[in-house]
């Protein structure tokens, strides 16, 4: 059996563009019939089949951009979301917004009604759900029909596209360290479930901080919550149970459901307890007492994400059969001091 071959495999082996290719498949009279041909044997040749994702081409360019966010609960996700649409309008772009909900399925289905002639391209994070298939055939298939995609916070290794994140483990790093500084010995870590990326680099820079500064690895101090959490029973018996001194959350939510139950266990902040969180959103500001935080400058990352989309976008047919080349964009992340630290 022949091996199923790619658009853009196809646009490569015959010396075409890939918006020539898909316009051949679909009998265009733009293409002579010569070419016309020669794509359609090959493609038939090699068992090529177009799914929805290969339908918004360069050729039919909508000035659309499609957005993918795992949930509207964490503000960092529509600070980035504000970043890209500030961004793609400055360049005529319109941004259409979609929520997986944590969803695989969601995820996968928002693809492909976006990729249906919706949009020129992607900007998404993956969901929850996603990376604990571990599946990313749908992303996969996207960039191989020629469709560009940047992935945003939560990304993988298996999926080769331009990316923009934050220095997860250093910026952990730097906050487990800042709690040293302050005298802090037993630090605690509440974080969610090892296959989320973004957790398990924060945590590795929990680990390393404390490996550095010759403090023992205590897995009593680290609390997993599955990541849509709503029961604080796990919360309860931590915070009540526990001898510790300082807490890093690996979110915003984390950090301030723990302190009001750190607060209900009779815990004083932060004079019994410190607490630094990531994100820096609305409620680390309007927490009682404030929080401190990771900054991850979402709205930055958003627009870095849509300067490099938008760039793939609208190269020239020309530089289509060149080797693509991707890059990873890293946001140094910084530490915003309050109360929750500060005696």
């Amino acid at each position: 059996m022949k091996k199923k071959i790619t658009l853009k495999q196809i646009a490569r082996e015959l010396e075409v563009s890939i918006s020539t290719v898909s316009k051949a498949l679909k009998n265009s009279r733009e293409i002579s019939k010569d070419t016309t041909e020669k794509i359609q044997a090959f493609a038939k040749l090699y068992h090529y089949k177009p799914n929805n994702i290969a339908l918004s081409l360069k050729s039919r360019r909508t000035k659309n951009i499609g957005v993918i966010i795992p949930d509207i609960v964490h503000h960092f996700f529509t600070t980035v979301f504000r970043g890209i649409e500030q961004f793609a309008d400055t360049k005529g772009y319109n941004v259409i917004a979609c929520v997986s909900d944590e969803s695989f399925e969601k995820e996968v289905i928002n693809m492909e009604l976006l990729a249906n002639g919706s949009i020129d391209g992607f900007i998404m994070a993956l969901s929850a759900e996603t990376q604990l298939k571990n599946d990313f055939h749908h992303l996969k298939e996207t960039i191989d029909q020629g469709m560009p995609l940047v992935l945003f916070d939560r990304v993988t290794d298996e999926v080769i596209c331009d990316k923009v994140v934050i220095n997860d483990f250093e910026a952990a790093y730097m906050a487990v360290k800042k709690l040293i500084d302050d005298g802090r010995k037993r630090i605690a870590l509440v974080t969610t479930e090892s296959y989320l990326n973004v957790s398990e680099k924060r945590a590795q820079g929990y680990y390393q901080a404390l490996k550095d500064h010759n403090l023992e690895l205590d897995k009593s101090l680290i609390l997993r919550l599955p990541y849509q959490f709503e029961d604080e029973i796990m919360s309860e018996t931590f915070f009540a149970t526990t001898n510790l001194d300082a807490v890093l959350c690996v979110n915003e939510i984390f950090a301030v459901r723990s302190m009001r139950i750190a607060q209900r266990n009779g815990l004083r902040i932060p004079e019994d307890v410190a607490f630094i969180g990531f994100t820096d959103g609305i409620l680390s500001k309007l927490a009682t007492p404030a929080l401190t935080s990771v900054a991850q400058h979402g709205e930055r990352m958003g627009e870095i994400a849509a300067r490099m989309l938008i760039e793939k976008i609208e190269r020239d047919d020309e530089k289509e059969l060149e080797e693509e080349t991707f890059r990873t964009e890293v946001i140094e992340a910084t530490l915003i001091e309050r109360e929750s630290t500060i005696n």
